[in-house]
């Protein structure tokens, strides 16, 4: 086992506070350490909590010896987006003008991670009003990539992806409502999981209530560097809170995983966009790696994932038109001005109120096209993006071809407008040039990604920390 803490997975820690080995404390000041370390180079947690952090971790040794662990990481320091509410701290959502907008509540997320005695360390980074694939913002800043400044560090959980590929804390709260979990860690090279709609409560009072389309397609969740720590944050996350209104309970879906071989769609290339050989390769890696282990892998055509992204690009652009939009044009910074002109660019205007009835029943449609595919072939393991992390910034670049960029994107992006579950796996990843692959399941099918996930685990090790920027110029 790693000699300094922060290295240590969220697992081996629970393990280790709940046996009485180490202390929460401990293990807290070794994640703040790590932080203060790392995070001037990345700018991943923009809102540093290490007072905060090391009261909650007093509390929590003291709870466990009143009354044993209060959950599966009882202890574990980590970290959450700065999107969701925190009682006396501002849900700025990366935005300037919420910079004092200071939450009255816990948002659903912040409850359950109290409820866990799970201190946390601090909150990151996400580009304005969480609508970017890319993470900077007029009031935080940029966050950088630790394996390359170059390269994105993905969106909009940019800084959660960043803090934990650099080990500032095990596990990494985000979420995802267009790829927004998934994205970060494939290109931060790491674990990162959008559970099923619903499983995770995901309630923040102080925000304006979400339309429709949103409330369809958004998704708590977290990044980490293994399977195993991704689970165990599942069972802490899905606590229930009768403030949500689409919460449906998880039951074992989060319980002990099995080796339960099945069969697996492979789609390495698509004629829907140019994909990159080194993400076809580590497709066709990851597909022999389930192979091994039994599962029945076989090269066959999914439905289509573009269909899902202009599907996604229709019905959120339109409540954005109608809500969102507003705002962001009236208070976002100008990267993020510019997303949403190529984001609603050659989106049809939808006037009426039956086309717009219309355009959610073809949801239905969509969901069980691929909810009868996944009937016999319960996993589809694809790309996260056909091309490489993107440069820094690239959405917003002079002559960007959008409609390149929807399609390369369409694996990650179009699969939330139908609530499928993804997880991204980092198949290919190596300090300095991050990769991975993505599992999709149908709706409720998160144990079967998980046990998927973990074989895969198996055959790649344990993934490390990465120092950030090491070996770059």
């Amino acid at each position: 086992m790693r000699t300094q803490l922060w290295q240590w997975t969220a697992s081996e820690l629970a393990a280790a506070i709940s046996k009485g080995h180490i202390g929460s404390v401990e293990a807290t000041e070794s994640v703040i350490a790590r932080m203060d370390a790392a995070n001037p180079a990345i700018n991943a947690v923009v809102d540093m909590m290490p007072e905060i952090a090391l009261a909650e971790a007093k509390a929590a040794d003291e709870a466990l010896r009143r009354h044993g662990p209060s959950g599966p990481l009882h202890g574990v320091p980590m970290t959450i987006k700065i999107n969701v509410d925190y009682k006396g701290r501002a849900n700025t959502n990366g935005v300037v003008a919420n910079k004092d907008n200071i939450s009255g509540h816990d948002s659903s997320v912040v409850s359950a991670i109290r409820a866990g005695a799970v201190p946390i360390v601090g909150r990151t980074n996400t580009p304005a009003y969480s609508m970017r694939a890319f993470t900077n913002n007029d009031l935080h800043g940029a966050t950088l990539n630790p394996h390359d400044k170059t390269i994105t560090c993905g969106g909009s959980s940019g800084g959660a992806g960043s803090a934990v590929a650099a080990g500032i804390g095990p596990i990494a709260h985000g979420n995802d409502i267009g790829g927004s979990m998934r994205y970060p860690a494939y290109c931060c090279g790491v674990y990162g999981m959008r559970p099923t709609v619903g499983l995770i409560p995901q309630t923040s009072l102080s925000a304006p209530e979400r339309k429709i389309i949103s409330q369809l397609m958004a998704a708590q969740g977290t990044l980490a560097r293994s399977v195993e720590d991704i689970r165990l944050s599942m069972q802490v996350l899905s606590r229930p809170d009768p403030n949500d209104t689409w919460q449906v309970p998880a039951g074992d879906i989060f319980g002990t995983l099995q080796h339960r071989p099945c069969k697996v769609a492979v789609v390495a290339e698509t004629d829907e966009a140019p994909a990159d050989p080194e993400v076809s390769a580590a497709i066709r890696k990851a597909a022999a790696m389930l192979a091994d282990a039994g599962y029945e892998v076989a090269e066959i055509p999914a439905p289509s994932f573009k269909e899902l992204v202009d599907h996604w690009r229709l019905m959120l652009g339109n409540e954005m038109r109608g809500g969102l939009g507003y705002l962001m044009g009236s208070h976002g910074d100008w990267k993020m001005k510019r997303m949403l002109e190529i984001q609603l660019e050659g989106v049809p205007v939808i006037e009426s109120r039956d086309d717009m009835l219309e355009a959610i029943a073809h949801r239905s449609r969509l969901l069980r096209k691929w909810q009868l595919f996944l009937e016999q072939w319960p996993i589809v393991l694809t790309a996260v993006s056909w091309v490489k992390p993107m440069i820094g910034d690239l959405d917003v670049s002079d002559g960007l071809d959008i409609d390149w960029f929807y399609r390369v994107c369409a694996p990650f992006m179009g699969t939330p407008t139908i609530g499928l579950p993804g997880l991204a796996v980092p198949v290919g990843s190596v300090p300095g040039k991050p990769m991975g692959v993505q599992l999709l399941a149908t709706r409720f099918g998160d144990r079967r990604l998980l046990e998927a996930g973990a074989v895969l685990e198996r055959a790649i090790g344990r993934l490390e920390p990465v120092e950030p920027f090491a070996g770059k110029s």
